[in-house]
């Protein structure tokens, strides 16, 4: 187990994924504060993890969390003055969430995390990961959308359809929480396929797709 600082938030990190955070609170200005200076000793990473159920600040804040979050590394910290900051981070591995915990008189809550490592087979996952890239590509030429490149490794496949298809928190953290990338390209692949039903049944009826059919 290791002990991060841990950034609930009403919304999912993935792996390669990007976040852009406007810090003010004063537990979070603080995490910030700590994570920077420690850059040279260590890299600055803290866990993002979804909140089930709860508000992510205020005083009262005490929300419920998703068992399995993303570790997310500072790229980018920019002080706009008045104790308020823009930072951009990079989702890296999946953890599973442990105990939280107050660690050292810290006013920002930290956990023990186990690390998920990455699994699955290197064929089923190839042919899922193009299966999924076509339906992609066929969906969003349904919608008259542009083409996307996609990522090149399989891995990086399943966590992609958030970025090609718009999302609930729910499913995004059922492909953030799917135990092998085969899983987790099986998954992407019914709910896109359930998109492009959607759509062509939409256009059956002469109506034209809007909600979580967005292609951006």
């Amino acid at each position: 187990m290791t002990v991060i600082p841990l950034f609930p938030l009403g919304t999912v990190l993935l792996p390669g994924g990007s976040l852009t955070l406007q810090i003010f609170e004063p537990r979070y200005v603080a995490l910030l504060a700590d994570l920077l200076a420690a850059q040279d000793e260590h890299p600055p990473d803290f866990g993002v993890v979804a909140i089930r159920r709860g508000f992510e600040v205020g005083e009262q804040a005490a929300p419920q969390l998703h068992e399995v979050g993303c570790l997310a590394r500072i790229r980018q910290a920019a002080d706009l003055g008045d104790q308020r900051y823009v930072v951009v981070a990079e989702g890296r591995d999946r953890f599973v969430l442990g105990d939280l915990t107050s660690h050292a008189g810290k006013p920002y809550l930290q956990a023990e995390v186990q690390l998920l490592p990455e699994t699955g087979g290197e064929l089923p996952s190839l042919a899922l990961a193009g299966r999924l890239r076509e339906e992609v590509a066929a969906y969003r030429r349904s919608l008259g959308a542009e083409h996307v490149e996609s990522p090149e490794s399989s891995e990086e496949v399943s966590y992609w359809l958030p970025d090609v298809v718009e999302l609930g928190l729910e499913e995004r953290q059922s492909i953030l929480a799917a135990p092998r990338t085969e899983d987790r390209l099986r998954l992407a692949l019914r709910i896109v396929r359930r998109e492009r039903g959607l759509t062509a049944s939409l256009r059956t009826r002469g109506r034209p797709p809007d909600g979580p059919m967005s292609p951006n």
